[in-house]
C-alpha cells in the first residue's frame, strides 16, 4: 500500500483494478491484448492475467472467443446507469432539457466537470440530426466544448483544472494556446455563457451555461454542472442564436430553482 492524501494508505490492488477498468473504458471499441495492458500499467503479465480473469468472472471485463482480447464488461454499464438514476440533479434537470430541446429543435446536454474533462450525464437529441452514438457517459476535454468553457470560466485563471503542456486539438478550430483560452474565458465571464464554434466537433457550434448557486445554495460554488445547446453551423443565423441564448438562459434558471436543496440531517453530501 502507498500513502495518500489525508494520511489514508492506498490499497495497491484496488488502485490497479480501477486503473485497468479506466484503461479499457478509454479504449472504446478497441479491445486490448494482455501484453498491452501489462505494459501500460507496468505490471507483470502473470499478475495482469489473474486480475483480468477475476474481473471476467464478475462481469466487469469481457473477452473474445479466443481469450486474447479484452474489453469493458456489462457490469460497468450497470454501475454507470445506477449513478445517473440516483443523481438528484440529473433527475431534476431532465424535464427542462426536454422542454428546451423541444422549443429549439436542437440537441441539449447536461454535463459535469471531472478534472480536465466534462462528462455527459444527459442528452436530448434534435430530431433534425440524430447521432449514431449517444454521448451519455462519454467525456470531452473541457477546453474544447461550450459546456467545459462555461465551467472553466467559473474558476480563477491560475486554478484551471487543465493538463500540463499543449492542449489537445479536436478540430482545427480548437483553442490549444493557453493564453487564447484564458482570453476566451474572460469573454465567457463577461457574457454570462460560453460559445464554441466547431472547436469540439466540425460543423457544430455550442452554447454552454454553468449551473450556479441560487439563493437556496442548491448548486456548487464554483459550478460543477452545465447545460448546453448544440446546433449545426449551417443553420445558425443571428436570430436563431438569440433564440438559443434566451431559451437556454430560461432553462438554466428553471433547473437551478428545481435542483435539490442542500442535504438534510442524515442525507449523504456527495463530493
Amino acid at each position: 500500500m502507498s500513502e495518500r492524501g489525508g494520511g489514508v494508505r492506498e490499497v495497491k490492488s484496488a488502485a490497479r483494478t480501477v486503473e485497468l477498468l479506466e484503461v479499457l473504458a478509454a479504449r472504446g471499441d478497441r479491445p486490448a491484448r494482455l501484453r498491452e495492458l501489462a505494459e501500460e500499467l507496468g505490471v507483470p503479465r502473470s499478475s495482469m492475467y489473474a486480475l483480468l480473469q477475476t474481473l471476467i468472472d464478475r462481469g466487469w471485463v469481457r473477452t473474445d472467443t479466443t481469450g486474447s482480447l479484452y474489453g469493458i464488461g456489462i457490469h460497468a454499464l450497470l454501475a454507470g446507469t445506477s449513478y445517473l438514476d440516483t443523481d438528484p440533479r440529473v433527475r431534476a434537470a431532465r424535464p427542462y432539457l426536454d422542454e428546451a430541446s423541444e422549443a429549439l429543435g436542437e440537441t441539449v446536454h447536461l454535463a459535469r466537470l471531472d478534472g480536465p474533462d466534462v462528462v455527459y450525464l444527459a442528452t436530448r437529441e434534435s430530431h433534425a440530426y440524430l447521432r449514431t452514438i449517444s454521448r451519455v457517459g462519454r467525456r470531452l476535454p473541457a477546453h474544447a466544448s461550450a459546456l467545459g468553457k462555461s465551467l472553466l470560466a467559473e474558476r480563477p485563471d491560475d486554478r484551471l483544472p487543465l493538463p500540463e503542456g499543449p492542449l489537445e486539438p479536436l478540430t482545427e478550430r480548437t483553442l490549444t494556446d493557453r493564453a487564447a483560452l484564458i482570453a476566451d474565458l474572460a469573454r465567457v465571464r463577461a457574457r454570462g455563457y460560453a460559445i464554441e464554434r466547431e472547436e469540439g466537433v466540425a460543423g457544430i457550434a455550442g452554447f454552454g451555461f454553468a449551473l450556479r448557486y441560487d439563493r437556496y445554495e442548491r448548486y456548487d460554488s464554483p459550478a460543477t454542472d452545465a447545460i448546453s445547446a448544440s446546433v449545426p453551423v449551417v443553420r445558425l443565423s443571428e436570430e436563431h442564436e438569440r433564440r438559443i441564448v434566451a431559451v437556454m438562459t430560461e432553462a438554466r434558471a428553471k433547473i437551478e430553482a428545481a435542483a435539490p436543496r442542500a442535504p438534510g440531517a442524515g442525507a449523504p453530501e456527495w463530493r
